[in-house]
This record gives structure tokens, C-alpha cells and sequence, in this order.
């Protein structure tokens, strides 16, 4: 791609998703529970729970300038009585967009309650309310910024041909608050269904690096999900996510089938069940004018092996960008680890 071309591109990309106005976001939210809602915190199979993502986007049309956005949480649950329990957890995540290394750093603390409200052991409702505080870390390197007085005629990158702009902060740290709700119900063996809300950037801090008020939108973050068994060894898993963040909004609809299988295990002498998932979703955005536009097919694959998840997925981009990019969109990896006991004998959906 000639330099002019790659400015371009940059420059609808930033133009598009506001680059200073949109959050991180993963093709598999469904492996990335507290960045999707912090009311998901300690809502597992399990006691306790180790996620990491990783997303690299755009390599087609940045190259080695893509974005990458970097993922790990840990949460666990805490029993409460019989049927209720506490979630308590964490997050660090961290972003690298563009040939200006614009890069973001957040770390935060989550906590939720969780109120059985109907149902039995295996078959139970239940609500649970989260919230998250944290710290996130935005940074520029001055030096990285080409500025239209510096690219000649040739459209090529010329220094010496004029001075930059002066950026006054390079470096800022602010406060973020985030609250969500969660209603899920599990009704058998891979049988459940979840439907959960959650507003992010409560407080709406200042993200500015040239000394204005230029506060960050809150984010409204709206999921529904299930399983749903098609016989003793097949399931169906819907997912629906929609986010709206100032003027831009994106919907995220698909599903997955999931296989069930059992092992054994050699050194221990006990069974256990591993799946193996494969889906697809179609994401659509709007124009911040009027309209829709189609953004990307997901195309996903997921394995678990007993306590241990990894999950892939691609997305095959079908937006404006696919002239400079044709159908090279986002690559995503995913690792979950779960462990200890479950705690008062809770059965949680399948994420």
C-alpha cells in the first residue's frame, strides 16, 4: 500500500470508530465476562476462573502497525449461605492502536452478589448485581505524529518541511466506574439462558491530551444467551450483544453448536467432558450520520478440555475498509482456566 493510501486508511479508521471515543471490544465477549459486564464476576462453574484474550486488528490494512489489544482477568466466587455467594476479581487489559503507538492501560477491581430467587440446586434463578473501579493509563509519543505539514507533494513523509503541533499531555491517568445486572437461569444439564445490562464509564472522566474537557461517553452494554441441548450430545448456544457508546453503536448476533464428549483420565482414573464448539455471528454498526452499515462476519471455534478452554475466531471483514482490506479483519485468542470448588453447590450458565 503507497504511504498516501495508508494515511488515508488511518485516517477513515480514526474518522469512523473514534479512536478517543470507543472502548476495547472482543469478537468473543463470551470468553471476556468481566470487560462484558462486571455482574458476570464470579458467575462460574467453578471456584475460581483465569481468562486471558488477545485481538489483532487490521493487520491487513496497518501491517505492523495493527491494533492489539491484550486481556487477563481472574475471578472467583465466594459462598454466602446455602445458595448465595459474593464475586470478587480483576482486570488488567492493555491497547496498541496505529503507527502513533496511542496506547491504553486499565487495571480494576470487580464485585458482585448474587441472590438465588427460585429453583433448586440444578435447576435455580438467580440475579446478581456487579460493579468495577479502576484506573486506566492513556499515552501518545510525540515524535510519532505526522502532521499534514509535514508530507510533500509526493505525499511522502517530510520532516524538515514544517513543524508539528505541540501535544500538552502525553501521558494521563484517570478514575472509571462501571455497575451491571444480570438475570440467569440454569434448568437442567446444558440447559440455561442469561440476560444482563451494564453501564460502563459512569463517572464520564477526561480524556483529553491538549488540556480540554473532552469527557468519555458512558457505554451501554445489553447480552442475552443460553444453551439449548438438541439431543444427549449437541447443543445450540444464541448470543446476542449491543453496545451503544455516544453516537456509535454495534450488534453482534450468532450462535455456536457444541459437541459434548467424554474421556478418561489415565492418572486419575475418573471421567471428565470435554466439548468442542464452532460458530458464527454478523456484527453491524451504524453510520453516524443516518443508517446501518455491515461491519464483519466472526467465524469462531472453541475446545474445552475438562478444566482448561481455548477459543478462536476470525472475522472476515465486509465494511467500507475491506477496498483497502479485503477480508482481513481481527484474529482472536482466548485461554480459560478453571479451578477449585464451586461453593455452596451453585450451577452457573456456560459462557
Amino acid at each position: 500500500m503507497s504511504k498516501l493510501n495508508r494515511i488515508i486508511t488511518v485516517f477513515l479508521i480514526l474518522s469512523s470508530f473514534g479512536l478517543g471515543a470507543q472502548d476495547i471490544h472482543f469478537s468473543q465477549f463470551y470468553m471476556s465476562p468481566l470487560n462484558l459486564n462486571p455482574a458476570m464476576t464470579g458467575v462460574v462453574n467453578g471456584g475460581q476462573r483465569v481468562i486471558v484474550n488477545y485481538r489483532n486488528q487490521w493487520a491487513g490494512a496497518l501491517g505492523s502497525s495493527a491494533y492489539n489489544t491484550y486481556s487477563s482477568s481472574y475471578d472467583r466466587r465466594l459462598a454466602v449461605g446455602q445458595d448465595d455467594y459474593f464475586g470478587v476479581g480483576g482486570t488488567l487489559w492493555g491497547d496498541v492502536a496505529g503507527e502513533t503507538n496511542f496506547g491504553s492501560t486499565q487495571a480494576r477491581m470487580s464485585f458482585s452478589f448474587s441472590k438465588k430467587i427460585a429453583g433448586t440446586r440444578k435447576q435455580a434463578h438467580y440475579v446478581s448485581f456487579g460493579a468495577d473501579a479502576g484506573f486506566t493509563q492513556r499515552r501518545v509519543r510525540q515524535g510519532d505524529f505526522r502532521w499534514l505539514t509535514q508530507v510533500d507533494a509526493n505525499a511522502e513523509f517530510c520532516p524538515g518541511c514544517g513543524a508539528g503541533e505541540t501535544i500538552p499531555n502525553t501521558n494521563i491517568t484517570y478514575p472509571d466506574l462501571s455497575g451491571g445486572l444480570i438475570w440467569f437461569s440454569t434448568l437442567g444439564e446444558r440447559k440455561s439462558i442469561y440476560v444482563g445490562v451494564a453501564m460502563h464509564h459512569l463517572n464520564q472522566p477526561n480524556v483529553s491530551f491538549l488540556n480540554q474537557e473532552e469527557n468519555l461517553f458512558s457505554r451501554l452494554t445489553a447480552h442475552i444467551g443460553g444453551e439449548f441441548p438438541i439431543n444427549n450430545k449437541v447443543s445450540v448456544k444464541p448470543n446476542f450483544i449491543y453496545m451503544s457508546q455516544g453516537p456509535h453503536k454495534e450488534l453482534n448476533v450468532g450462535a455456536s453448536v457444541r459437541f459434548k464428549n467424554k474421556s478418561k483420565n489415565s492418572t486419575f482414573n475418573s471421567d471428565f467432558e470435554q466439548f468442542f464448539e464452532l460458530g458464527a455471528w454478523y456484527r453491524v454498526g451504524n453510520k453516524i450520520e443516518v443508517g446501518v452499515h455491515s461491519d464483519a462476519i466472526i467465524l469462531a471455534a472453541r475446545i474445552d478440555y475438562d478444566v482448561y478452554g481455548i477459543g478462536l475466531s476470525y472475522d472476515y471483514n465486509v465494511s467500507a475498509l475491506s477496498q483497502s482490506s479485503p477480508g482481513n479483519g481481527s484474529f482472536e485468542l482466548s485461554l480459560s482456566y478453571l479451578f477449585g470448588d464451586v461453593g455452596g453447590g451453585v450451577f452457573c450458565p456456560i459462557f
